[in-house]
């Protein structure tokens, strides 16, 4: 089922950095009348961190470990969607505080960390998490003590919580949208799958395979893991030149990146010639800093969204973006994803009228956002995003050319038949 854009124009940013972040705060406000500023008695009965001035939330990243090169843009993003918000007035007359705690890369001490940010700072709401491990790490304390997660990477699916407003696709919307344009497109008939060895790259390759068999008729002539940090890849190239795949199917994350790029370049196989496809569901913007956009150019990224992107929303984000945080700064798939959270659980508090999570979860469904970059998006009552599924060829500047995308935004199925 889809669903029809509704993008609506934005806001230019200003040519200061302050008016930048006032101009695209606007622009991101909502079909929303002013909210009155209600007391704290009212709009906080669960006993969150909430004053007649202030309202807490948690920022929960890997600003340290293997997973900060993927990682940091999120922070990023999140720390400028609350000033904008600060900057229109606040969450009902509230101005946002924040307080970030370091996952380190490291799955029980992303679980250590969510469960101070709950019980000890008793934050409204919580912006975090990247992998599907560290999802996995924090789901049952978010559960356990009633907390509301936005989590922002493009995931696996097979997933569905009260306590998660999922704000990256799943894989119906990014894995079997991206196999069905190689084999369309590219007429792909052989796979590679590689990627690092967890949750979300197993279970991805899991659903591709199953999709690349038993839906399509195609083949997989080879799958590999490798542990995250991992930066030997010679092997696994020399099997891919000797197996010659139409594809590989990549979800390598982190900064392995970087030496599998590399290697694969130095080995010779050169994925601006088209010496091979290369498709990866892992490498943003972000990731190509580190990596070289002469390493990774030709090769292909199934997302919702790339810094590329020519609408006035985008204009507006990106500019804002860079006069906050650097003009060598970039913007990835996740980084975005992770920039709607605050705005989306804005609306959802003033919706409500209250930063109880109870009463956040239920007017969470059915709220629209027509500024998003990324363009309009809607949250579905299974609590994931309808959006585009898009496919960029990375250039050597760093940016994706988009070369497909969907006419209609893709209804989120984090639970499609016959993939489980």
């Amino acid at each position: 089922m889809a669903i029809q854009d509704k993008t609506a124009k934005a806001m230019p940013a200003g040519k200061r950095r302050f008016g930048g972040l006032l101009a695209l705060a606007a622009s991101m406000m909502l079909a929303t009348t002013v909210v009155a500023k209600p007391p704290t008695a009212e709009v906080n009965t669960t006993n969150l961190a909430v004053t007649d001035d202030t309202v807490r939330v948690g920022i929960l990243h890997s600003v340290t470990g293997t997973m900060a090169i993927s990682e940091a843009g999120s922070v990023q993003a999140e720390i400028l969607a609350i000033e904008q918000i600060n900057a229109q007035g606040g969450v009902l007359g509230r101005k946002i505080e924040y307080i970030q705690e370091d996952g380190a890369s490291d799955w029980p001490t992303f679980a250590e960390r969510a469960r101070k940010l709950l019980r000890q700072d008793r934050v409204a709401a919580v912006f975090g998490a990247w992998t599907s491990a560290s999802r996995k790490a924090v789901l049952p304390v978010f559960e356990q003590f009633n907390g509301m997660l936005y989590y922002p990477t493009f995931y696996e699916g097979l997933e569905q919580s009260p306590n998660v407003i999922y704000t990256g696709q799943e894989a119906t919307q990014q894995i079997l949208a991206s196999i069905d344009w190689l084999a369309q497109e590219k007429g792909a008939k052989t796979f590679y799958l590689m990627g690092s060895d967890y949750i979300w790259p197993r279970t991805s390759n899991k659903i591709a395979r199953i999709h690349i068999e038993e839906k399509l008729g195609l083949r997989v002539v080879g799958e590999d893991y490798f542990p995250l940090g991992h930066t030997n890849f010679n092997s696994t190239i020399n099997r891919i030149r000797l197996r010659r795949p139409d594809v590989i199917f990549a979800s390598v994350v982190g900064g392995s990146n970087v030496a599998f790029y590399r290697q694969l370049k130095a080995a010779g196989i050169d994925l601006s010639r088209g010496d091979i496809t290369l498709l990866t569901i892992s490498v943003t913007e972000d990731e190509i800093l580190g990596i070289g956009g002469e390493n990774i150019e030709g090769a292909y990224a199934s997302m919702k969204y790339f810094q590329s992107l020519d609408n006035p929303n985008n204009e507006a984000f990106v500019k804002a973006f860079k006069e906050r945080w650097g003009e060598n700064s970039v913007i990835g798939d996740v980084t975005q994803a992770a920039y709607l959270g605050p705005w989306l659980w804005k609306e959802a508090v003033e919706r409500a009228g209250s930063f109880d999570i109870d009463k956040v979860r239920a007017a969470s469904p059915g709220i629209e956002l027509t500024t998003a970059p990324e363009g309009y998006v809607k949250v579905h009552e299974n609590h994931h995003l309808w959006s585009r599924a898009r496919i960029g060829r990375a250039l050597r500047n760093g940016q994706f050319e988009v070369v497909h995308e969907t006419a209609d935004l893709m209804e989120p199925d984090p639970f499609p038949a016959g993939y489980q």
